[in-house]
């Protein structure tokens, strides 16, 4: 005589695997823009420290029109004496957000925030599509 699993074991075993797969799936699913959002707002720190060291080396933010651009390529020479050869930032470009859009540099008069349009990829939006802001990151 073989030994092994009867047809109703298994499917009981099958069925109590969907049951697990059902109460653990929904908790998961939440999870990854949940972790794309404190991403973004990890990033846009980093974007925070050097845009402080920018202002530290050349006495003021770069102009909105300048953008974060201005970490990684000095904007103007004859302004921006003190900029230092390698910029502020490693690499060839400004780093984009977990869904690929360009981060929107706005400089106030004496500050600057930083936003990301988030999963809708419009300005505005509510829940999941929310916009992320610099000011409102924790």
């Amino acid at each position: 005589m073989k030994k092994g699993f009867s047809l109703i074991e298994l499917m009981i075993v099958i069925i109590i695997l969907g049951l697990l797969a059902s109460l653990v799936m929904p908790n998961l699913i939440g999870q990854s823009e949940q972790a794309k959002r404190k991403l973004t707002c990890v990033q846009m720190h980093s974007l925070s420290d050097a845009l402080k060291s920018f202002k530290v080396a050349n006495g003021m933010y770069p102009t909105t029109t300048e953008s974060l651009n201005a970490l990684i390529v000095n904007p103007d020479s004859s302004v921006y004496t003190s900029y230092p050869k390698g910029g502020f930032i490693d690499g060839k470009k400004v780093p984009t957000d977990p869904w690929k859009n360009t981060y929107i540099y706005v400089k106030t008069s004496d500050s600057f925030d930083i936003i990301s349009l988030g999963a809708d990829k419009k300005e505005g939006g509510s829940d999941e599509g929310k916009d992320i802001r610099f000011s409102t990151c924790e």
